[in-house]
């Protein structure tokens, strides 16, 4: 079977050379078939990839517990879900504060019964 085209994505994802993520492939292609008893239906698929994810997964963390500076590159990661909360919130405020606007410049015909002028 053919490398899946995920394989480079799921490499730098995990830190790991593209080579690497071939032996991995592989692997987890083998180790599939001798599960699933074939190499063309879905659960040989599925089980293969899953198994390739499992291995990137444990060969980065070794990685990244080699070299204490790959974990300086998580650090821009974090700040861009800071941004992306502060994001968030600022349009939660912004939301309620057009909100109160509309109530309070209309709270005089909601409360003397007028029709509302638009």
């Amino acid at each position: 079977m053919k490398a899946p085209k995920l394989l480079p994505w799921i490499a730098h994802k995990d830190g790991i050379s593209d080579q690497l993520a071939l032996n991995l492939w592989r692997r987890a292609a083998g180790e599939s078939e001798e599960i699933s008893g074939c190499c063309n239906s879905a659960d040989y698929y599925r089980l293969a990839v899953s198994r390739f994810i499992d291995l990137a997964d444990d060969e980065g963390a070794k990685c990244a517990k080699r070299d204490p500076l790959a974990l300086l590159s998580l650090i821009p990661s974090v700040s861009w879900m800071m941004r992306e909360q502060n994001r968030l919130w600022q349009v939660n405020l912004l939301a309620t504060q057009k909100a109160c606007r509309f109530w309070l410049s209309n709270l005089k015909y909601l409360v003397s019964g007028q029709k509302l002028v638009v």
